[in-house]
């Protein structure tokens, strides 16, 4: 029996990606889901530059500002969600078109990978204390003698991955080794075509990441970034790029100009960040951005559709 067909629309930021995302769901009938780690929370809209309003009314669009800023929001959540968004679209005999920068969420669902319930114990504070008593390197030795691989793959400075990899062991009787195999042994429900956008020509990419901090500006960064930081949000929600760039020239440390100029920097930064972890996938459709035009970006995505739905 054919899986149920999603579209992934993936790429760096400033790429174009929420605009082609929307001209394909109204081309094949179709509704988008995000896959933006920041984009989930509310209010925080232009730093994450979040669909317009008007872009929203003529699209339906899944998991955007959903998650309260003071909320903690993790991957396997991520995916539960978006999971439930994906087939109720289906449901309605629409296309699914997931959209977004945040490679592990487009991974997760990718590859179907299954999480395992042990968030709830209180094993970590636990790992926590004995790490402040008696050392890291105490943890990194109990890690040797039940999970060699990992121990291998970690450095003893790593004190987060440590604790989580001790963690899930005490709490599942399962090494990380192994459930990192188990949780990606069953094969996802449905066929993903993946479509990304890129430039040939990275300078092309920064400029288009540089005009678009100048209209976040001019559209009332400030504003939000001074709300940002007067709002007790959750470490989650704190590493979005937009608002702590900005900090320093609340704080009277730096100028307005110094800040733009960090801010644009961290973004290029974050941009090739993101361009890494989506090369290392090699079932992507690429599309160079700075070889067509809009509509023919589209005209191209909707032959890549077309021609994987006839596969």
């Amino acid at each position: 029996m054919k899986k149920p067909l999603v579209i992934v629309v993936a790429g760096p930021t400033a790429s174009g990606k929420t605009s082609l995302a929307i001209e394909i769901a109204k081309r094949f009938n179709g509704e988008v889901v995000s896959a933006d780690s920041m984009q989930i929370y509310k209010n925080m809209d232009i730093a994450t530059a979040k669909p317009t309003e008007e872009e929203m009314s003529e699209i339906r669009h899944h998991l955007i500002g959903f998650v309260d800023c003071n909320d903690e929001y993790s991957v396997a959540m991520y995916k539960n969600d978006a999971v439930r968004a994906i087939k109720e679209i289906l449901s309605l005999g629409k296309l699914p078109v997931v959209c977004g920068g945040t490679g592990l969420y487009i991974d997760t669902l990718i590859k179907n990978t299954s999480f395992f319930d042990y968030e709830k114990s209180n094993v970590r504070s636990e790992l926590e204390k004995m790490a402040d008593e008696k050392g890291i390197e105490h943890l990194f030795e109990k890690l040797k003698e039940v999970d060699p691989e990992a121990a291998r793959r970690l450095h003893l400075n790593d004190r987060k991955r440590i604790i989580r990899a001790l963690e899930v062991y005490l709490s599942t009787g399962k090494t990380i080794t192994e459930q990192d195999r188990l949780s990606h042994l069953e094969e996802s429900e449905f066929d993903w075509c993946v479509i990304g956008l890129t430039a040939s020509d990275r300078q092309f990419l920064y400029e288009r990441i540089n005009k678009r901090v100048d209209i976040m500006l001019e559209s009332g960064l400030l504003r939000e970034a001074e709300e940002f930081f007067s709002s007790d949000y959750s470490a989650t929600a704190k590493q979005a790029i937009g608002y702590k760039e900005l900090k320093p020239y609340f704080d009277g440390l730096i100028s307005l100009e110094e800040a733009t100029e960090r801010l644009k920097m961290e973004t290029r930064r974050y941009a090739k960040r993101q361009l890494t972890w989506f090369r290392r996938n090699g079932n992507i459709n690429w599309i160079e951005i700075d070889r067509y035009g809009s509509s023919e970006i589209v005209d191209i995505a909707a032959e890549i559709i077309e021609k994987h739905s006839g596969d």
